[in-house]
């Protein structure tokens, strides 16, 4: 029992970082820097010249991807089901992201240099266009099981001793439209700005790319897992932009 609840500990810490991560994403992205100690953002910190800065940054982000995608993978999965329990998987995985993000954001180098800057009413419209991504991410997450994503409900499930049940495919809400609406709401939380700085797009466009590259794992996965019905899924649904008119393929 002793090791159930540390467990169940273990789970509910990592949340807590993941939790505390998420929160700081957001003023981070949005330029919203709370609070003013901290002082930095994607547009704000310490001063670097061009070439440091994007090496530093280009570093901070290709080790966030190196570490999300290579720890996602069935691959990495077995290799480690030997040393860790299976309930604190998804926590270590949640939490290394957690961390690793942010030492991104501690680290990242501003590049104010202008791209855009919008006002009125498309400064408006841009605007909710991105807090509409970020409310996509949350939403995504609870539709296909937010505490089992975090790890949570695998801790819960050990705590009571119970083996996790398998993994169904389920197609709700808004996967019914789009394979992959989380990273829909990432895109559209990176693009949607008011003020597009060189620093800002420099970090759009690599994390846009990270989610074309690392999607096209995840889907080899899933059809590894599903087979026939993940294939009949994806000719029938888009991958990240929904099909406003017309019937899907």
């Amino acid at each position: 029992m002793f090791a159930r609840l540390a467990i169940l500990l273990y789970a509910i810490v990592s949340y807590a970082v993941f939790t505390a991560s998420f929160l700081y994403a957001l003023g981070f992205v949005g330029n919203y820097v709370v609070p003013k100690s901290i002082d930095t953002s994607i547009d704000v910190g310490a001063p670097a010249n061009l070439g440091e800065a994007i090496v530093v940054n280009l570093l901070l982000m290709s080790l966030f991807a190196i570490q999300h995608s290579v720890m996602a993978r069935p691959a990495f999965k077995r290799w480690w089901a030997g040393s860790l329990p299976i309930a604190c998987q998804r926590s270590t995985y949640v939490l290394l992201s957690s961390l690793i993000l942010l030492l991104l954001f501690w680290q990242w180098r501003p590049i104010p240099a202008p791209i855009w800057q919008a006002s009125g009413i498309t400064a408006w419209l841009l605007t909710g266009v991105h807090w509409l991504g970020w409310l996509i991410v949350f939403a995504s997450t609870c539709m296909i099981d937010h505490f089992d994503l975090f790890g949570l409900r695998q801790a819960l499930f050990a705590l009571r001793g119970a083996d996790m049940p398998g993994q169904s495919f389920r197609t709700p809400l808004l996967y019914k439209i789009v394979r992959h609406p989380l990273m829909l709401g990432f895109l559209l939380a990176f693009w949607a700005t008011p003020e597009m700085t060189a620093g800002h797009l420099l970090f759009a466009i690599a994390n846009t790319a990270y989610i074309l590259v690392a999607l096209q794992f995840e889907e080899r996965d899933l059809i590894a897992e599903f087979g026939a019905t993940y294939q009949d899924y994806r000719r029938r649904v888009p991958m990240l932009l929904p099909r406003i008119f017309g019937a899907p393929r």
